[in-house]
């Protein structure tokens, strides 16, 4: 005979003995002081960690006051802990000479982690085009797969009481375009070479979109193309050569070709290496300051020519 006896869940001793306060500070976020060892990089992780000017001013600054907002992380589980965001303060902790730095640990699923990356991110005052590519895809993604499973006549709707779409939830976060996001992501469809020289502008971003478009291999021949005539190409020349490629005739002389058309705005423009201008200024100057050296230099001269013309 079954017992009508209900089952009774009885408490624990620290339940017991515990304070309502008590239960509510077990359950607050630490934040913990981690080695620096224990803490690896996010999966993935789009925004790239440089050690320039900007790197060794946030080194100096945690070598004076330490690190001033703590790191987010995850458990790893294999050992230690996956970084979501302060890989910059990481790295300015090693540079520092620190061997540990605090950190709060969340329990975080791989969308969730990716979300809190990307936005940590996103609030810089100047990213790169590849990262902000990488980002936006990212991040769209894992919205996406926190939506759930999309039906086919909407493939990125965001399970809300508004029927938006993730990409447009997206685009009211960050403040761009829906369209705009799209090609940013395009982006990532360049070889890595191609990239850079978005990243380093001597390809514009409108080039760069047309050209993502090319196939893996079509890219590898233009930046022979591009090397054997020393020229990047202008946002008409990458639409021809998309134009070419989807037509199944883009040839890597047909790329020369192109690549060897004199463009309008070179004839009216001199250009100086960086290497050509240095032997002139302290090696403490940077481009812009070089840039802006000349610019007052060359107003100097010409104010001194107008002078001497009146007298």
């Amino acid at each position: 005979m079954k017992s009508s006896a209900k089952k009774v869940e009885l408490a624990s001793v620290d339940d017991l003995f515990s304070t309502e306060e008590s239960r509510a500070d077990a359950q607050r976020e630490k934040v913990l002081e981690i080695p620096l060892s224990e803490l690896h990089p996010f999966k993935d992780h789009p925004f790239k960690v440089k050690d320039d000017e900007a790197m060794i001013e946030t080194a100096d600054s945690i070598r004076q006051y330490g690190v001033l907002v703590p790191a987010i992380a995850r458990p790893d589980p294999n050992g230690g802990y996956e970084l979501v965001a302060g890989h910059r303060r990481h790295r300015a902790s090693e540079l520092a000479g620190k061997d540990t730095m605090p950190v709060i640990v969340r329990d975080l699923d791989d969308n969730q982690a990716t979300i809190i990356m990307v936005d940590s991110n996103l609030q810089r005052e100047s990213l790169l085009p590849s990262e902000r590519a990488f980002a936006y895809k990212m991040k769209l993604e894992a919205m996406k797969r926190q939506a759930g499973r999309p039906s086919k006549e909407n493939c990125s709707q965001l399970g809300n009481d508004f029927g938006k779409k993730s990409s447009e939830v997206l685009a009211e976060q960050v403040g761009q375009s829906k369209n705009q996001i799209f090609r940013y992501i395009r982006l990532t469809e360049l070889i890595p070479e191609l990239l850079d020289m978005v990243d380093e502008k001597k390809i514009a971003f409108n080039p760069a979109y047309e050209l993502s478009f090319l196939k893996k291999e079509e890219q590898t021949q233009l930046l022979d193309a591009m090397d054997s005539e020393q020229a990047t190409p202008s946002l008409s020349q990458a639409q021809r050569l998309k134009k070419y490629s989807q037509e199944g005739h883009l040839t890597l002389d047909m790329m020369r070709v192109i690549m060897g058309e004199e463009k309008k705005s070179d004839l009216d423009k001199i250009t100086f290496t960086s290497d050509t201008l240095r032997k002139y200024f302290p090696r403490s100057y940077t481009p812009a300051r070089m840039q802006e050296t000349i610019i007052k230099l060359l107003e100097a001269w010409q104010r001194k020519r107008q002078r001497d013309q009146e007298r």
